[in-house]
């Protein structure tokens, strides 16, 4: 089915997941980021102290989201956000109003869990459960949500915030997630997609459906994320430690922001592409290729101090981001099943924002011990190398145990 006619024909629904990752922004690192300033200065912290206030609360958000994310196999998607969004927009009103390091500690957690968590959690399960041979163009679409947020939500805060101030944006955020996100999604999202007789027929369609303690015995589940959780502690760490990066180097910190807007542009590009790829490839043939791109841009920023491997690395990057944002969210139906998917993915997400949340705090103690920032790039570089071989390895693994399912699913019953 030709991609066009593929949006028209599904708009409702991707509308409404693209909606629901756009609006996961309240409770992303970079949106929450912009008040930092502030933050610290209202409430007299050092940037180490708002680091570990907010490093506990993302493992707090983490910890909860592996249970509360069971209840997307509960509930219907439009249930789940009338659930979510209003407990978003109490955590965005939470930050206009918090007045202690205690209540300012419940606002970032809540609006971690609900936001980041929560509101992507909701989407990728949804295209994941509602589509099969069209899941990577479904997810891809999604996922552009955080895309486009990402270049538009910052200056719009940053606008708004210079006119009636950093709380009072916060306040106006809940507005708008009230009376504009929650209405629209809910419109989009009430009817559940069923399959359609005009659907593409996926080959092999006949996958167990794996409950998350089957998941959890698994071996080679384990051996997946170690690959799976690179892109989430690599990203994150180097951003968390941009500005010293920039200063080690000797590098001018606008022409390394202006780098941001080369990898946003590969990243559309590449989720698009990978889309495409996973509908006609599957998920499990790509695996192994997802960190090579990443391996390449750690080992350009690492070795290199020239102002140019700026954007060799942010290109680099968004192709892995870009591959991997997708991927994920057609990997693990494709893999354990529909029935349980929201109980897998929640633990997914769990890890992954642990690691998001481990990261800075792991790479900052190594430069502490006097262990150089670039040679901590080049060994996470090296760790992708060795992380595609043992993926490789995985995925011809999994192809053969998809097979074995889909002999037995075949079998006439006597």
């Amino acid at each position: 089915m030709p991609f066009v006619l593929f949006l028209r024909e599904n708009a409702r629904w991707l509308s409404g997941a693209f909606l629901l990752t756009f609006f996961s922004a309240f409770g992303q690192t970079f949106f929450i980021s912009l008040s930092a300033g502030e933050i610290r200065a209202e409430y007299d912290l050092s940037h180490g102290e708002f680091g570990s206030i907010y490093m506990s609360a993302t493992l707090m958000s983490a910890l909860t989201l592996q249970q509360l994310g069971r209840v997307v196999d509960w509930w219907s998607t439009v249930k789940v956000t009338l659930f979510i969004v209003p407990l978003l927009a109490l955590a965005s009103l939470g930050m206009a109003f918090s007045g202690s390091i205690f209540s300012l500690f419940l606002v970032i957690y809540a609006l971690r869990l609900f936001g980041q968590g929560m509101m992507t959690h909701n989407a990728l399960t949804a295209m994941g459960r509602w589509y099969a041979a069209q899941r990577g163009r479904a997810v891809s679409v999604a996922t552009l949500g955080h895309n486009v947020s990402e270049a538009i939500m910052p200056l719009v805060f940053v606008a708004v915030s210079g006119v009636v101030g950093w709380r009072n944006s916060w306040a106006l955020g809940a507005l708008v997630l009230m009376v504009c996100a929650l209405p629209l999604i809910v419109v989009l999202m009430r009817v559940e997609r069923q399959p359609r007789s005009s659907d593409p027929k996926i080959e092999s369609a006949a996958v167990r459906d794996w409950t998350r303690r089957e998941v959890v015995r698994d071996p080679l589940f384990w051996i997946m994320l170690t690959g799976v959780m690179a892109p989430a502690f690599i990203g994150t760490s180097i951003f968390f430690h941009q500005v010293y990066l920039v200063e080690l180097r000797g590098w001018s910190l606008e022409v390394f922001a202006s780098s941001f807007i080369f990898m946003a542009m590969m990243t559309i590009l590449f989720v698009l592409i990978s889309g495409h790829l996973i509908d006609r490839f599957s998920a499990v043939k790509l695996l192994p290729g997802f960190l090579l791109p990443l391996s390449a841009a750690c080992l350009a920023l690492g070795l290199s101090d020239a102002q140019a491997q700026a954007f060799v690395f942010m290109g680099l990057l968004g192709v892995s981001y870009g591959i991997s944002s997708t991927l994920f969210g057609a990997l693990w139906p494709e893999i354990y099943g529909t029935k349980h998917l929201g109980s897998v993915r929640s633990l997914v997400v769990a890890i992954m924002v642990f690691m998001t949340a481990v990261g800075p705090g792991l790479t900052g103690f190594l430069i502490d011990r006097g262990i150089e920032f670039p040679s901590q790039i080049v060994v996470m570089g090296i760790y992708c190398i060795a992380g595609s071989a043992v993926l490789f390895v995985v995925a011809r693994m999994l192809q053969a145990r998809l097979q074995i399912e889909n002999d037995k699913a075949e079998q006439p019953v006597i």
